[in-house]
């Protein structure tokens, strides 16, 4: 199953060139299919880093499509970082959310480098999520919003600059507590669960509150 963005891919592709990854045997979660949904996951070890998940859904015989691509980093402290693609009805969504997640790392560089990504697309329409959210404190303001039509290129190309300046910038952070850095990744992927929202409501209604709180948890943020 492939969307026109395939970040997930290129995200795999470049963290392999500096770690070693191992791809974790999620069983039947790998594919999960029900009342023309259809989610496929892959998961990750990421060795002396932490946890990658490529998620890709889609539904209406393929008019929606959907790529989540997550790398919760436990080794460095640098901030959670999640993608979200969207394409429903002909239009796109691009979506680049960096979380504050570390421990004491404020992540400056990183932020100034996502930050002239979103202006250089200042002129895209922002994707924007009605109401106030749970994580609205330790969302960055860097964090990239954009939908619109006829801008695939545009939107798979920030996309592709915000995932390699983040690799890029692994190298220089500093070293961490995996143990006390995996703790700031399980507070957020279990208020995720609690708190809910479209996608979380969608799995947990498909296919139970166990399968929801598994594919979360375990897949999505390496949480054992």
């Amino acid at each position: 199953m492939k969307t026109e963005q395939g970040v997930g891919n290129r995200i795999r592709d470049l963290l392999s060139r500096s770690y070693s990854l191992k791809r974790l045997d999620l069983g039947a979660d790998a594919r999960l299919a029900k009342k023309g949904f259809t989610f496929e996951t892959e998961s990750y070890e990421v060795q002396e880093l932490g946890h990658l998940c490529i998620m890709r859904m889609k539904a209406m015989l393929g008019l929606m499509r959907m790529e989540t691509v997550i790398l919760s980093v436990t080794h460095k402290d640098v901030p959670l970082i999640n993608l979200d693609y969207v394409k429903a009805a002909g239009k796109e969504t691009q979506i680049v959310e960096l979380y504050n997640t570390q421990i004491a790392y404020e992540a400056k560089e990183l932020q100034e480098a996502l930050q002239k990504i979103r202006d250089r697309d200042a002129d895209l329409t922002d994707y924007t999520s009605a109401g106030t959210h749970w994580y609205d404190d330790i969302l960055y303001p860097c964090s990239y919003h954009k939908t619109g039509k006829g801008v695939s290129d545009r939107l798979a190309g920030a996309a592709r600059d915000c995932a390699a300046e983040y690799i890029s910038l692994l190298a220089s952070a500093p070293d961490c507590d995996p143990a006390k850095k995996q703790a700031k990744s399980r507070k957020f992927a279990e208020s995720l669960l609690a708190s809910g929202g479209p996608a979380v409501d969608q799995v947990t209604k498909l296919f139970g509150r166990e399968t929801a709180e598994r594919l979360i948890l375990r897949h999505m943020y390496g949480i054992r």
